[in-house]
């Protein structure tokens, strides 16, 4: 009887030991399988965090480059309108300036003209004169 009752002993200490073992292999089972599900999550959501800074940033610079476009095209066209009225005024300056001159000019030759037309009716008067009081003076050399 000593031997049966050790006997039995014996198995309950070995199904202790295998509940144990079972129970601590669970265990560590379930922990490894959360610690890697909390990994993924955490390496998934600091994946998907880079992720949006990049796009992020990548939408300024090109916030940034669209800007310098707009500002570089709204320089070109300031200085295309500087450059329109710089020719518009030139323009109006060569213009005025022809007008001017060509109206000076017309002024200028019809003052000669008229001049030229007085000497030449003052010429004739004297030669009529000359002739005339030759004419009654008898003179011989005319």
């Amino acid at each position: 009887m000593f031997y049966s009752v050790v006997a039995v002993g014996d198995v309950v200490v070995v199904v202790v030991v295998v509940v144990v073992v079972v129970v601590v292999t669970v265990v560590v089972i379930v922990v490894v399988i959360v610690v890697v599900i909390v990994v993924l999550v955490v390496v998934t959501i600091v994946v998907l965090v880079i992720i949006v800074v990049v796009v992020e940033v990548v939408v300024v610079v090109l916030v940034v480059v669209v800007v310098l476009v707009v500002v570089v095209v709204l320089v070109v066209e300031v200085l295309v309108v500087v450059v329109v009225v710089v020719v518009v005024v030139v323009g109006v300056v060569v213009v005025v300036v022809v007008v001017v001159v060509v109206v000076v000019a017309a002024a200028v030759a019809t003052v000669v003209a008229a001049a030229v037309v007085v000497v030449v009716v003052v010429v004739k008067v004297v030669v009529v004169v000359v002739v005339v009081v030759a004419a009654v003076l008898n003179c011989s050399y005319i």
